[in-house]
């Protein structure tokens, strides 16, 4: 009986998945039980199964990554909500996040850890030897780039968005230059750009600090997130009011795909 208990122990702690199951269960739970919400019932659910993957893919360094982006990117949306409901430019629900957010934000980086996890059991399957070895160890590396660069980004965009409304002192359009008021789909302020790239960098450091990448990589993210957000600006000043379909979680989706594709497209040449 006790050598049973160690193997089912042992299994336990081997296994990332069932150690995922476990952490996310006992957190929603938690999560539940707090009065302030940060998310809508279906937004809990959603996450739990995002923190699966996550745990999953890059165990505990992915996901107190993607951790930071969620608490930082939830505060942030707190930040002078009362001028910013006053002016009409306050997120939906209070800023609780339903399943379209939590997808918006990290559907990008849920692709790159599925896929990190598929080249694992690529490479462990594999009958080629050293040189499968080596292309899996470097596409490992370029996908945990680009899900650190997809949670980088949108934390970027976040924030810029969020200070921009709150204490932006002047917002222009990004296509045109000219002065548009505070929350104008597309509008930029030096004070929200300013913040957008603090929080990249922010995220990459965190990232860096507990070994996930390397310390070129926090320049990397910063860089990817950087463009990304530019291009996220010039889609909400161009066509995302004039296409039906083309909503913001959708948006989301594509900031991020394309600071992940940015962040591994630059780490192809140097790491």
């Amino acid at each position: 009986m006790a050598s049973s208990n160690l193997m089912l122990n042992n299994l336990w702690i081997s296994n990332p998945w069932l150690v995922a199951i476990a952490i996310n269960t006992v957190l929603m739970a938690i999560a539940f039980a707090i009065p302030k919400k940060l998310l809508t019932p279906a937004g809990y659910a959603n996450a739990w199964l995002l923190g699966v993957i996550v745990w999953g893919a890059l165990g505990w360094r992915g996901y107190a990554t993607t951790l930071f982006y969620f608490v930082v990117g939830s505060a942030i949306t707190k930040v002078g909500s009362a001028q910013k409901e006053a002016e009409g430019t306050a997120e939906a629900r209070g800023g609780v996040r339903g399943p379209g957010n939590v997808w918006g934000s990290a559907l990008t980086g849920a692709v790159c850890a599925l896929a990190i996890v598929a080249i694992r059991l690529g490479s462990e399957s594999a009958v080629d030897g050293g040189l499968t070895a080596e292309r899996s160890s470097v596409w490992l590396s370029l996908l945990t780039l680009g899900f650190v660069a997809s949670l980088s980004t949108k934390l970027s965009d976040t924030t810029a968005t969020e200070i921009g409304k709150a204490y932006g002192q002047r917002t222009f359009l990004i296509t045109t230059l000219q002065p548009v008021p505070r929350g104008t789909e597309g509008a930029v302020s030096l004070e929200g750009t300013l913040a957008g790239a603090i929080a990249s960098v922010a995220l990459g450091a965190i990232a860096w600090c507990i070994g996930l990448i390397p310390l070129i990589g926090v320049g990397v993210c910063a860089v990817a997130a950087l463009g990304a957000t530019t291009v996220e600006s010039i889609i909400g000043a161009t066509i995302e009011e004039k296409l039906m379909w083309l909503t913001h979680d959708l948006v989301n989706v594509i900031n991020t795909t394309i600071g992940a594709l940015l962040a591994i497209g630059i780490g192809w040449f140097i790491l």
